[in-house]
């Protein structure tokens, strides 16, 4: 079987597995977040701007999760100490990163970054695991961006999942009023996740800026954060499978790429029209499935008002 589609597919996909696993974070908090398309944005441009700059790839990334960070600081201020709504909050914040992007990139349209820089990012091989026949192509033949999607990935899940502070993520997410009379301290939680997500969806879009164009586009993130917060329903808040949802998705992305290649008569105006058409499926199969595991946090979305507890 020719693994170039697949290996395409993770490339594609690397950029919604960050936004992805920064949603998820500041969902397992409690925090609905709908601004990931305007930190993505922010991240973008940052992170192009600072490797322009500086034509250091540990800035630019530095600059793009700091961005992200500062956007997603502006919606926990709102929502977690004001307790603004949180659907408002974060569809201001998505306005809010597209209008900073557009207005920092003027700059930076038509300006590509210099061969030295993007031989950072280049595709290099694991020693032994690149050899593993099929899978060592697609997963481990990759840019080192690529690779630390794995790394977050794999560290959210532990954390989550095998740590006491993740339990206490968790347990604030469910019921902050008794996750708070156990002594947690809920607004601290509540910043330091959503910080973290917001510094995860500008790697997002530094991707997008540094690696997969990489060059400065006006809306270069093409709606790719709304497809993210759509993943999060489908993996079910869970960051091992965020990578396979990320990389389905990235697939679907390229595929006009492969039936085009095919000769298949089909409209491109469908073909872009597919990733989008999932992610409204993707919405009513996960709303439409009732059950303990698929669940949302159940403090999701609500403001935690601790004179109410």
């Amino acid at each position: 079987m020719d693994s170039s589609f697949f290996v395409a597919a993770v490339y594609a996909g690397t950029p919604l597995l960050f936004a992805t696993l920064g949603e998820i974070t500041t969902e397992k908090a409690g925090n609905l977040n709908l601004g990931v398309e305007g930190m993505m944005l922010m991240g973008a441009v940052a992170g192009f701007g600072a490797g322009l700059a500086t034509s250091n790839p540990l800035i630019a990334l530095l600059a793009a999760m700091l961005s992200g960070a500062v956007g997603a600081l502006v919606y926990a201020l709102l929502t977690v100490t004001l307790r603004a709504n949180q659907v408002v909050t974060g569809l201001a914040l998505t306005t809010f990163g597209a209008g900073i992007a557009s207005f920092a990139g003027k700059s930076y349209t038509g300006k590509i970054m210099t061969e030295e820089f993007r031989e950072f990012f280049r595709a290099k091989s694991i020693p032994l695991l690149s050899k593993i026949p099929f899978i060592g192509d697609v997963f481990f033949n990759q840019g080192i961006f690529v690779y630390l999607g794995y790394f977050m990935a794999i560290v959210l899940g532990i954390y989550l999942y095998n740590t006491r502070k993740g339990l206490n993520l968790r347990a604030i997410g469910e019921n902050p009023s008794c996750a708070d009379a156990s002594g947690i301290n809920i607004n601290l939680y509540k910043y330091v996740h959503i910080l973290i997500g917001g510094a995860l969806c500008g790697l997002g879009g530094a991707y997008l800026s540094l690696v997969y164009v990489p060059t400065w586009q006006e809306n270069i993130t093409a709606g790719r954060g709304w497809i993210a917060i759509a993943l999060v329903i489908f993996c079910k808040w869970n960051p091992y499978l965020a990578l396979f949802g990320a990389y389905l998705f990235g697939g679907l992305d390229i595929i006009g790429f492969r039936i085009q290649s095919l000769d298949i008569n089909i409209p491109q105006e469908i073909i872009g029209m597919l990733p989008y058409i999932v992610t409204i499926v993707v919405l009513v199969i996960g709303t439409a499935r009732e059950s303990k595991e698929n669940a949302p946090p159940k403090g999701l979305g609500n403001a935690y008002f601790r004179e109410e507890r």
